[in-house]
């Protein structure tokens, strides 16, 4: 993708991902928590929380991303740190999982058949799981042509450009 082309891309996609991160994720956790019984949406709350806090991360590379294109000063060294760090902390989160399933079950005397929301906690935490594959390890979203031919012609997923920028040392 020419450097044009992609810096159109961030100017609209930077903002829609930072959107989802400080107003669509926390929207969802301020209805979950006014709509619905505690008891019912640990598991959900907290999925949301993990997926808030990772594209939280995501929107930031593409920000500074943007901003390396665009020719503006990135401090790389206090960047890199930053994802260095949660790369390593996200995973952290994913072992609380497991955690807030049984909490949420014993809140629930171990029945969730009238919890319809248990379902949309487990997709929501395995969701943050993914968010964090498709930043740090192997790009999972294919969102446009080029991922699409890159896939056909490769036969596999492309590595995500965060891993790829964390281990050539530059952010």
């Amino acid at each position: 993708m020419s450097k044009s082309r992609l810096i159109k891309r961030l100017q609209w996609y930077y903002p829609l991902e930072k959107i989802h991160a400080y107003v669509t994720v926390p929207a969802l956790i301020a209805y979950c928590l006014y709509t619905y019984s505690t008891k019912d949406i640990i598991l959900l709350v907290y999925g949301l929380l993990v997926c808030s806090i990772i594209l939280y991360q995501g929107q930031w590379y593409w920000k500074l991303k943007l901003d390396r294109l665009l020719g503006k000063q990135v401090n790389q060294k206090t960047n890199l740190a930053f994802f260095k760090r949660w790369k390593r902390r996200n995973p952290k989160m994913f072992l609380l999982m497991p955690f807030m399933v049984f909490f949420q079950l014993y809140l629930q005397k171990w029945d969730h058949s009238n919890n319809h929301l248990f379902l949309w906690g487990i997709l929501a935490n395995v969701f943050a799981i993914l968010e964090h594959i498709n930043y740090y390890h192997t790009q999972l979203m294919v969102d446009n042509i080029h991922d699409v031919l890159y896939i056909l012609n490769n036969k596999q997923l492309k590595k995500a450009s965060l891993a790829k920028d964390l281990a050539e040392q530059k952010i």
